[in-house]
């Protein structure tokens, strides 16, 4: 009987409700964390990220620059561009790479996939200062031409807006470096279809079916990435025929630039004589009247056959052909008149001979 009873009293226990001290709460521990309350989010109304004193800020250039570049993530290579962006927009400029290494590991962004790393990768371009970027048109017109030929639409586009912002940053090294007058329009003629051969042998009706070939294929589907295209390239011949600006006589800088050592690099790159040999396309074109006869001699039929026909598709097309036609007969009168000069010294040249 004793066990039985001991047993009933301890079940009893288990259902009796705990007596509570009236105005005494039971006392919480010292890391007790409130959380009886329901939200859906918590808001901070103001925050601020401040770098520490001890952080090694050129370790952490060098990393966004290394995850501009490698990073297989969209997203962290655009937050790296827009944080190299800041760094070269403050004043002074921190740049401890420097402008040559920068363009050496970055300018392969052209022809990224992504639009977003393309666009801010423009960004970071528009801070450079144009004094540091001058010595290195070269170096990123090939990257350029590259881009101008590439098969996507996208690519094509914003890689004219790379070359838009060259010309009006250096708009002489742009089509005065080697290569930066010949090629660039070779690869116009490759977006356009606006091919010199064709453009000798065949009528505007032929010519108009033979642009149907090129990589003008896609962008004809959007009339505005064709205009930009003619748009772009009005701007670089007007770049290309822009009287030089003569320089009030000196009598100090006659003679310092016969007897002194020039003080601009590379003086003497159009002489070539320690470069690879160069064709005629790699050439450099370094004043107006020699950018003009090569243009007269192989372009100016090409491109004003090819406008002629794109100002008939009128609109957004015809009106940039408009443009673009504008800055041929602006340069038509002057152009003749440097074949002229250059027919009578050949005649010279021959009668000497």
């Amino acid at each position: 009987m004793g066990s039985s009873n001991k047993k009933k009293k301890e079940k009893k226990k288990d259902f009796n409700k705990a007596k509570l001290k009236v105005g005494k709460a039971k006392a919480k521990a010292a890391n007790f964390t409130d959380t009886s309350f329901k939200s859906k989010s918590i808001v901070v109304n103001q925050h601020t990220l401040a770098a520490l004193d001890g952080v090694d800020l050129v370790g952490l250039f060098k990393q966004h620059l290394n995850q501009a570049i490698n990073s297989k993530s969209d997203k962290l290579r655009q937050e790296a561009l827009v944080q190299l962006t800041k760094d070269l927009s403050s004043k002074p400029i921190f740049n401890p790479v420097g402008v040559p290494n920068l363009l050496t590991k970055l300018l392969p962004l052209i022809t990224d996939s992504v639009a977003n790393v393309r666009t801010n990768f423009l960004k970071l371009l528009r801070a450079l200062p144009p004094s540091d970027v001058a010595p290195h048109v070269e170096k990123i017109l090939m990257y350029i031409r590259g881009g101008m030929t590439h098969l996507s639409t996208e690519i094509r586009s914003d890689t004219l807006s790379v070359l838009d912002w060259l010309i009006d940053v250096c708009p002489d090294e742009t089509v005065s470096c080697p290569g930066g007058w010949l090629k660039t329009l070779n690869s116009f003629s490759s977006m356009l279809g606006w091919n010199p051969s064709v453009a000798s042998t065949l009528s505007v009706k032929g010519w108009t079916s033979a642009t149907k070939t090129s990589l003008n294929k896609v962008s004809k589907k959007n009339g505005e990435a064709q205009a930009k295209q003619i748009t772009i390239l009005a701007k670089f011949l007007e770049a290309g025929f822009r009287p030089e600006t003569p320089l009030p006589y000196d009598e100090q800088r006659y003679w310092d630039s016969i007897y002194r050592m020039p003080t601009t690099p590379n003086p003497f790159a159009y002489l070539n004589l320690w470069g690879a040999q160069r064709d005629q396309d790699g050439e450099m074109y370094p004043d107006r009247i020699s950018r003009q006869q090569v243009f007269e001699r192989k372009w100016r039929a090409a491109i004003k056959t090819g406008v002629m026909g794109a100002k008939q598709e009128g609109g957004v097309i015809g009106r940039a052909a408009s443009v673009l036609d504008k800055v041929l007969r602006t340069t038509e009168e002057g152009a003749k008149k440097v074949v002229e000069e250059q027919e009578k010294v050949e005649e010279v040249e021959e009668v000497e001979a």
